[in-house]
Protein backbone atom coordinates (compact mmCIF):
# COMPACT_ATOMS: atom_id res chain seq x y z
CA UNK A 1 0.00 0.00 0.00
CA UNK A 2 0.88 3.40 -0.68
CA UNK A 3 2.50 5.05 2.61
CA UNK A 4 1.05 8.91 3.41
CA UNK A 5 3.53 9.74 5.93
CA UNK A 6 4.91 8.58 9.11
CA UNK A 7 2.84 10.36 11.78
CA UNK A 8 4.03 10.61 15.40
CA UNK A 9 0.55 9.30 17.90
CA UNK A 10 2.05 11.61 20.66
CA UNK A 11 2.01 15.44 19.30
CA UNK A 12 0.51 14.36 15.15
CA UNK A 13 3.52 15.62 13.87
CA UNK A 14 3.89 14.05 10.17
CA UNK A 15 6.92 12.60 8.25
CA UNK A 16 8.13 11.71 4.74
CA UNK A 17 8.14 7.85 4.32
CA UNK A 18 11.18 6.71 4.53
CA UNK A 19 12.76 3.22 5.86
CA UNK A 20 15.20 4.73 8.34
CA UNK A 21 12.56 7.25 10.24
CA UNK A 22 12.24 5.69 13.57
CA UNK A 23 10.82 8.51 15.93
CA UNK A 24 9.51 12.20 16.27
CA UNK A 25 12.49 14.70 16.61
CA UNK A 26 10.14 16.85 19.50
CA UNK A 27 9.23 13.58 21.23
CA UNK A 28 12.01 11.80 21.12
CA UNK A 29 11.29 8.01 21.60
CA UNK A 30 7.66 8.49 23.17
CA UNK A 31 7.27 9.64 19.81
CA UNK A 32 6.57 6.49 18.20
CA UNK A 33 5.60 6.61 14.92
CA UNK A 34 2.49 5.20 12.76
CA UNK A 35 2.93 4.04 9.17
CA UNK A 36 -0.30 6.01 7.94
CA UNK A 37 -1.94 4.13 4.22
CA UNK A 38 -3.35 5.79 1.35
CA UNK A 39 -5.92 3.29 1.42
CA UNK A 40 -8.07 3.91 -1.75
CA UNK A 41 -4.58 3.42 -3.58
CA UNK A 42 -5.11 -0.78 -2.79
CA UNK A 43 -7.82 -2.55 -4.57
CA UNK A 44 -7.98 -6.04 -3.19
CA UNK A 45 -10.41 -8.64 -2.62
CA UNK A 46 -11.21 -11.69 -0.63
CA UNK A 47 -11.03 -13.77 -3.88
CA UNK A 48 -7.78 -12.60 -4.95
CA UNK A 49 -6.26 -13.25 -1.54
CA UNK A 50 -8.05 -16.87 -1.39
CA UNK A 51 -6.33 -17.91 -4.46
CA UNK A 52 -3.10 -16.76 -3.75
CA UNK A 53 -0.42 -20.01 -3.80
CA UNK A 54 1.85 -17.70 -1.51
CA UNK A 55 1.27 -19.35 1.89
CA UNK A 56 3.04 -16.83 3.87
CA UNK A 57 2.64 -13.36 5.20
CA UNK A 58 3.66 -12.19 1.63
CA UNK A 59 0.45 -13.32 0.07
CA UNK A 60 -0.56 -9.57 1.90
CA UNK A 61 1.95 -7.75 0.42
CA UNK A 62 0.02 -5.41 -1.05
CA UNK A 63 -1.09 -4.64 2.22
CA UNK A 64 2.22 -3.89 3.30
CA UNK A 65 4.91 -1.09 3.22
CA UNK A 66 7.28 -3.08 0.47
CA UNK A 67 8.56 -1.45 -2.62
CA UNK A 68 10.92 -4.03 -3.73
CA UNK A 69 9.62 -8.07 -3.54
CA UNK A 70 13.21 -8.85 -4.56
CA UNK A 71 14.83 -7.67 -1.10
CA UNK A 72 12.45 -9.94 0.76
CA UNK A 73 14.67 -12.65 2.73
CA UNK A 74 14.73 -16.29 1.61
CA UNK A 75 12.66 -17.26 4.41
CA UNK A 76 9.35 -18.51 4.54
CA UNK A 77 7.62 -16.81 7.44
CA UNK A 78 3.50 -16.58 8.34
CA UNK A 79 0.65 -18.52 7.51
CA UNK A 80 1.24 -20.35 10.83
CA UNK A 81 -2.00 -22.87 12.06
CA UNK A 82 -4.88 -21.86 13.40
CA UNK A 83 -6.26 -25.10 15.48
CA UNK A 84 -9.76 -25.14 16.69
CA UNK A 85 -8.97 -26.62 20.50
CA UNK A 86 -11.38 -28.98 21.01
CA UNK A 87 -10.62 -29.99 24.90
CA UNK A 88 -10.08 -26.71 25.70
CA UNK A 89 -13.91 -25.94 24.53
CA UNK A 90 -15.55 -29.28 26.22
CA UNK A 91 -13.50 -28.19 29.30
CA UNK A 92 -15.06 -24.79 30.02
CA UNK A 93 -18.45 -25.37 27.54
CA UNK A 94 -17.62 -22.96 24.80
CA UNK A 95 -17.65 -23.48 21.27
CA UNK A 96 -15.54 -21.51 19.43
CA UNK A 97 -11.74 -22.11 21.23
CA UNK A 98 -8.77 -21.73 18.67
CA UNK A 99 -5.03 -21.43 19.25
CA UNK A 100 -2.48 -19.99 16.50
CA UNK A 101 0.68 -21.27 16.81
CA UNK A 102 3.66 -18.96 15.72
CA UNK A 103 5.52 -20.76 17.51
CA UNK A 104 5.72 -22.47 13.61
CA UNK A 105 7.51 -19.78 12.08
CA UNK A 106 11.28 -20.26 11.05
CA UNK A 107 13.21 -19.01 14.37
CA UNK A 108 10.08 -20.53 16.49
CA UNK A 109 8.36 -16.85 17.38
CA UNK A 110 6.08 -14.27 16.00
CA UNK A 111 8.79 -11.90 16.11
CA UNK A 112 10.13 -13.50 12.73
CA UNK A 113 7.08 -11.41 10.91
CA UNK A 114 8.46 -8.30 12.36
CA UNK A 115 12.14 -9.06 10.80
CA UNK A 116 11.19 -10.20 7.95
CA UNK A 117 9.95 -6.37 6.59
CA UNK A 118 12.57 -5.00 8.80
CA UNK A 119 15.80 -7.07 6.57
CA UNK A 120 13.76 -5.30 3.26
CA UNK A 121 13.32 -1.59 5.00
CA UNK A 122 17.40 -2.18 6.09
CA UNK A 123 17.82 -3.11 2.43
CA UNK A 124 15.96 -0.22 0.88
CA UNK A 125 17.70 2.15 3.44
CA UNK A 126 21.43 1.41 2.27
CA UNK A 127 22.34 -0.45 5.14
CA UNK A 128 24.81 -3.06 5.80
CA UNK A 129 24.48 -4.22 9.71
CA UNK A 130 21.31 -3.95 11.72
CA UNK A 131 21.15 -3.72 15.71
CA UNK A 132 18.13 -4.69 18.11
CA UNK A 133 17.73 -5.40 21.57
CA UNK A 134 15.69 -8.14 22.94
CA UNK A 135 14.56 -10.47 25.67
CA UNK A 136 15.77 -13.23 22.83
CA UNK A 137 13.34 -13.64 20.72
CA UNK A 138 13.34 -10.73 18.52
CA UNK A 139 16.79 -10.91 18.38
CA UNK A 140 17.39 -14.70 17.31
CA UNK A 141 14.77 -13.85 14.74
CA UNK A 142 16.81 -11.03 13.40
CA UNK A 143 19.68 -12.81 13.21
CA UNK A 144 18.21 -15.56 11.23
CA UNK A 145 16.64 -13.27 8.89
CA UNK A 146 19.87 -11.24 8.20
CA UNK A 147 21.63 -14.03 7.46
CA UNK A 148 19.44 -15.56 5.04
CA UNK A 149 19.96 -11.65 3.27
CA UNK A 150 23.38 -11.07 3.78
CA UNK A 151 23.41 -8.19 6.73
CA UNK A 152 25.31 -8.19 9.65
CA UNK A 153 23.63 -7.98 13.13
CA UNK A 154 24.54 -6.49 16.28
CA UNK A 155 23.03 -7.42 19.16
CA UNK A 156 21.93 -6.61 23.04
CA UNK A 157 20.58 -9.03 25.02
CA UNK A 158 20.21 -9.12 29.19
CA UNK A 159 22.02 -11.24 31.10
CA UNK A 160 18.75 -13.16 32.05
CA UNK A 161 17.97 -13.90 28.51
CA UNK A 162 17.69 -17.66 28.50
CA UNK A 163 20.60 -19.73 27.11
CA UNK A 164 18.81 -21.20 24.23
CA UNK A 165 17.91 -17.75 22.59
CA UNK A 166 21.24 -16.68 23.30
CA UNK A 167 22.62 -19.87 21.70
CA UNK A 168 20.65 -19.11 18.60
CA UNK A 169 21.80 -15.91 18.11
CA UNK A 170 25.28 -17.24 17.87
CA UNK A 171 24.62 -19.88 15.26
CA UNK A 172 23.51 -17.47 13.65
CA UNK A 173 26.48 -15.51 13.31
CA UNK A 174 25.17 -12.36 15.18
CA UNK A 175 27.68 -10.25 17.22
CA UNK A 176 26.31 -10.52 20.81
CA UNK A 177 26.56 -8.21 23.48
CA UNK A 178 24.93 -9.79 27.05
CA UNK A 179 24.57 -6.62 28.92
CA UNK A 180 24.85 -6.89 32.60
CA UNK A 181 21.74 -5.26 33.37
CA UNK A 182 18.00 -5.23 32.23
CA UNK A 183 16.34 -5.68 28.89
CA UNK A 184 15.27 -1.68 29.60
CA UNK A 185 19.02 -0.75 29.56
CA UNK A 186 20.01 -3.19 26.28
CA UNK A 187 17.37 -0.99 24.58
CA UNK A 188 18.51 2.28 25.64
CA UNK A 189 22.36 0.96 24.17
CA UNK A 190 21.18 -0.38 20.80
CA UNK A 191 19.55 3.03 20.13
CA UNK A 192 22.90 4.90 21.22
CA UNK A 193 24.72 2.62 19.20
CA UNK A 194 22.38 2.92 16.26
CA UNK A 195 23.21 6.51 16.16
CA UNK A 196 26.85 6.14 16.69
CA UNK A 197 27.57 3.44 13.88
CA UNK A 198 24.62 4.48 11.49
CA UNK A 199 23.20 0.82 11.74
CA UNK A 200 19.82 0.00 11.25
CA UNK A 201 17.52 -0.29 14.11
CA UNK A 202 14.93 -3.42 13.88
CA UNK A 203 13.45 -2.47 17.85
CA UNK A 204 9.68 -2.67 17.03
CA UNK A 205 8.95 -0.34 20.01
CA UNK A 206 11.08 2.06 17.68
CA UNK A 207 11.34 1.15 13.84
CA UNK A 208 7.70 2.19 13.10
CA UNK A 209 7.83 -0.72 10.45
CA UNK A 210 7.92 -3.68 12.68
CA UNK A 211 4.83 -3.56 13.52
CA UNK A 212 3.37 -3.90 9.84
CA UNK A 213 4.74 -7.34 9.89
CA UNK A 214 3.54 -8.25 13.04
CA UNK A 215 0.01 -7.36 11.93
CA UNK A 216 -0.27 -9.97 9.53
CA UNK A 217 -0.98 -12.46 11.96
CA UNK A 218 -4.43 -10.69 12.35
CA UNK A 219 -5.24 -10.85 8.33
CA UNK A 220 -4.05 -14.55 8.95
CA UNK A 221 -6.82 -14.97 11.70
CA UNK A 222 -9.54 -13.39 9.81
CA UNK A 223 -8.43 -15.50 6.58
CA UNK A 224 -8.22 -18.82 8.32
CA UNK A 225 -11.53 -18.23 10.38
CA UNK A 226 -13.60 -18.31 6.69
CA UNK A 227 -12.99 -14.43 6.43
CA UNK A 228 -14.42 -13.80 9.95
CA UNK A 229 -13.22 -11.95 12.74
CA UNK A 230 -12.97 -13.50 16.01
CA UNK A 231 -14.74 -12.06 18.72
CA UNK A 232 -11.82 -11.75 21.40
CA UNK A 233 -7.96 -12.34 20.89
CA UNK A 234 -5.92 -12.84 23.87
CA UNK A 235 -2.33 -11.88 23.81
CA UNK A 236 0.67 -11.69 26.15
CA UNK A 237 2.15 -7.94 26.47
CA UNK A 238 5.79 -7.35 27.32
CA UNK A 239 6.90 -3.83 25.07
CA UNK A 240 3.12 -3.43 23.45
CA UNK A 241 4.58 -4.38 20.10
CA UNK A 242 2.44 -7.38 19.50
CA UNK A 243 -0.74 -5.91 20.98
CA UNK A 244 -0.62 -2.84 18.55
CA UNK A 245 0.29 -5.04 15.37
CA UNK A 246 -3.02 -6.75 16.45
CA UNK A 247 -4.93 -3.46 16.40
CA UNK A 248 -3.64 -2.29 13.42
CA UNK A 249 -3.77 -5.20 10.92
CA UNK A 250 -7.68 -5.33 11.68
CA UNK A 251 -7.96 -1.88 11.47
CA UNK A 252 -6.22 -1.93 7.99
CA UNK A 253 -8.52 -4.67 6.71
CA UNK A 254 -12.12 -2.17 8.13
CA UNK A 255 -10.38 1.04 5.91
CA UNK A 256 -10.08 -1.69 3.13
CA UNK A 257 -13.61 -2.55 3.36
CA UNK A 258 -12.81 -6.06 3.98
CA UNK A 259 -14.31 -6.61 7.40
CA UNK A 260 -16.49 -3.81 9.63
CA UNK A 261 -15.60 -5.66 12.82
CA UNK A 262 -12.68 -5.07 15.27
CA UNK A 263 -12.03 -8.18 18.09
CA UNK A 264 -12.10 -7.13 21.71
CA UNK A 265 -8.09 -7.65 22.16
CA UNK A 266 -7.33 -8.52 25.77
CA UNK A 267 -3.56 -8.25 26.85
CA UNK A 268 -2.11 -10.73 29.51
CA UNK A 269 0.79 -9.25 31.48
CA UNK A 270 3.04 -11.22 34.28
CA UNK A 271 1.56 -10.22 37.97
CA UNK A 272 5.31 -9.71 38.63
CA UNK A 273 5.76 -7.46 35.36
CA UNK A 274 2.39 -5.41 35.04
CA UNK A 275 3.11 -1.91 33.65
CA UNK A 276 0.62 -1.70 31.04
CA UNK A 277 -2.55 -3.44 33.32
CA UNK A 278 -1.87 -0.75 35.86
CA UNK A 279 -1.39 2.28 33.44
CA UNK A 280 -4.55 1.07 31.40
CA UNK A 281 -6.63 0.98 35.29
CA UNK A 282 -4.96 4.12 36.76
CA UNK A 283 -4.50 6.27 34.02
CA UNK A 284 -0.75 6.86 35.12
CA UNK A 285 2.12 4.79 33.64
CA UNK A 286 4.63 3.70 36.82
CA UNK A 287 8.04 2.04 35.56
CA UNK A 288 8.22 -1.44 37.27
CA UNK A 289 11.37 -3.91 37.57
CA UNK A 290 10.04 -6.97 35.33
CA UNK A 291 10.21 -9.95 37.42
CA UNK A 292 8.76 -12.79 35.85
CA UNK A 293 9.45 -16.94 34.70
CA UNK A 294 7.95 -15.48 31.69
CA UNK A 295 11.38 -13.64 29.61
CA UNK A 296 9.76 -12.25 26.85
CA UNK A 297 7.42 -9.82 28.43
CA UNK A 298 9.94 -9.63 31.65
CA UNK A 299 9.77 -5.07 30.29
CA UNK A 300 9.61 -2.51 33.13
CA UNK A 301 9.19 0.09 30.53
CA UNK A 302 6.97 -1.18 27.47
CA UNK A 303 8.39 0.84 24.48
CA UNK A 304 5.39 0.52 23.03
CA UNK A 305 3.22 1.36 25.54
CA UNK A 306 1.48 4.49 23.85
CA UNK A 307 -0.21 1.91 20.56
CA UNK A 308 -0.52 -0.93 22.55
CA UNK A 309 -2.97 1.12 25.56
CA UNK A 310 -4.69 2.79 22.28
CA UNK A 311 -5.47 -0.69 20.70
CA UNK A 312 -7.15 -2.24 24.18
CA UNK A 313 -8.80 0.92 24.44
CA UNK A 314 -10.11 1.17 20.88
CA UNK A 315 -11.60 -2.47 20.73
CA UNK A 316 -13.29 -2.18 23.49
CA UNK A 317 -10.36 -4.68 25.00
CA UNK A 318 -8.69 -5.02 28.68
CA UNK A 319 -5.60 -6.14 30.56
CA UNK A 320 -5.61 -8.91 32.59
CA UNK A 321 -2.47 -10.56 34.70
CA UNK A 322 -1.83 -13.67 35.72
CA UNK A 323 0.98 -15.26 38.76
CA UNK A 324 4.16 -16.90 37.74
CA UNK A 325 2.22 -19.95 39.15
CA UNK A 326 -0.64 -19.32 36.46
CA UNK A 327 1.74 -19.48 34.19
CA UNK A 328 3.56 -22.46 35.25
CA UNK A 329 0.03 -24.76 34.82
CA UNK A 330 -0.31 -23.46 31.52
CA UNK A 331 2.60 -23.94 30.38
CA UNK A 332 1.85 -27.71 30.83
CA UNK A 333 -1.91 -27.52 30.48
CA UNK A 334 -1.67 -25.86 26.71
CA UNK A 335 0.15 -28.86 25.01
CA UNK A 336 -1.60 -31.78 26.80
CA UNK A 337 -4.88 -29.87 26.07
CA UNK A 338 -3.60 -28.72 22.22
CA UNK A 339 -0.34 -30.54 21.21
CA UNK A 340 1.26 -26.75 21.10
CA UNK A 341 3.91 -26.02 22.80
CA UNK A 342 4.83 -22.56 24.09
CA UNK A 343 7.37 -21.05 25.60
CA UNK A 344 6.48 -18.76 29.04
CA UNK A 345 5.60 -15.47 27.38
CA UNK A 346 3.66 -17.70 24.62
CA UNK A 347 1.60 -19.62 27.56
CA UNK A 348 0.85 -16.38 29.41
CA UNK A 349 -1.81 -15.67 26.87
CA UNK A 350 -3.48 -18.75 27.69
CA UNK A 351 -3.53 -18.39 31.42
CA UNK A 352 -5.14 -15.28 30.71
CA UNK A 353 -7.92 -16.86 28.71
CA UNK A 354 -8.57 -19.79 30.96
CA UNK A 355 -8.98 -17.11 33.84
CA UNK A 356 -11.65 -15.16 32.13
CA UNK A 357 -13.47 -19.12 31.39
CA UNK A 358 -13.33 -20.00 34.72
CA UNK A 359 -14.44 -16.92 35.59
CA UNK A 360 -17.65 -17.45 32.92
CA UNK A 361 -16.58 -14.14 31.33
CA UNK A 362 -16.32 -15.49 27.66
CA UNK A 363 -19.99 -16.32 26.45
CA UNK A 364 -20.26 -19.52 25.27
CA UNK A 365 -20.58 -18.79 21.42
CA UNK A 366 -18.15 -16.38 21.13
CA UNK A 367 -15.25 -16.70 18.91
CA UNK A 368 -12.11 -16.53 20.87
CA UNK A 369 -8.34 -17.06 19.40
CA UNK A 370 -5.50 -17.33 21.65
CA UNK A 371 -2.00 -15.93 20.42
CA UNK A 372 1.01 -18.80 21.09
CA UNK A 373 4.05 -15.79 20.17
CA UNK A 374 6.85 -18.58 20.88
CA UNK A 375 7.87 -22.16 21.03
CA UNK A 376 8.33 -23.87 24.33
CA UNK A 377 11.73 -24.86 23.02
CA UNK A 378 13.23 -20.86 23.07
CA UNK A 379 13.30 -22.03 26.91
CA UNK A 380 13.56 -25.58 27.89
CA UNK A 381 14.73 -24.91 31.51
CA UNK A 382 11.25 -23.41 32.75
CA UNK A 383 9.16 -26.56 30.68
CA UNK A 384 11.96 -28.70 32.63
CA UNK A 385 11.41 -26.77 36.18
CA UNK A 386 7.39 -28.25 35.35
CA UNK A 387 8.23 -31.48 34.72
CA UNK A 388 9.50 -34.33 36.97
CA UNK A 389 12.31 -35.57 34.51
CA UNK A 390 12.48 -39.38 34.52
CA UNK A 391 15.50 -41.34 36.36
CA UNK A 392 16.89 -44.55 33.86
CA UNK A 393 15.55 -47.89 34.65
CA UNK A 394 17.86 -51.09 34.40
CA UNK A 395 17.43 -52.51 31.04
CA UNK A 396 16.22 -56.00 31.84
CA UNK A 397 12.57 -56.90 30.64
CA UNK A 398 11.43 -57.78 33.94
CA UNK A 399 12.27 -54.56 35.47
CA UNK A 400 10.53 -52.46 32.33
CA UNK A 401 7.58 -54.81 32.71
CA UNK A 402 7.13 -53.69 36.56
CA UNK A 403 8.55 -49.97 35.44
CA UNK A 404 5.52 -49.75 33.29
CA UNK A 405 2.80 -51.14 34.95
CA UNK A 406 3.51 -48.32 37.37
CA UNK A 407 3.04 -45.63 34.61
CA UNK A 408 -0.30 -47.30 33.84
Amino acid sequence: MKVTCLKCMKCGKEYPDQPDRYVCDDCGTEGILDVVYDYSSTKITKEEIASSKDYSLWRYAKMLPVKDASMRAPLQVGWTPLYKAEKVEKEFGLNNVYIKDDGRNPTASLKDRASAIAVVKAKEAGATTICAASTGNAASSLSGFAAAAGIKTVIFVPKRAPKAKIAQLMVYGAKTVVVDDSYDRAFDLSVEITKKFGFYNRNCAYNPFCVEGKKTVSFEMWEQMGFEVPDRVYVSIGDGCITSSIYKGFYDLMQLGLTNKMPRIIGVQAAGCNPVEVALKTGKFVAQDGNTIADSIAVGIPRNRLKAMRALKNSNGTCISVTDDEIRAALVELPRSTGVFGEPAGVTAFAGFKKHAKAKDIKPEEKVVVLITGNGLKDIDSAISVCSLPSPVAPDSETIEKHVKTLI
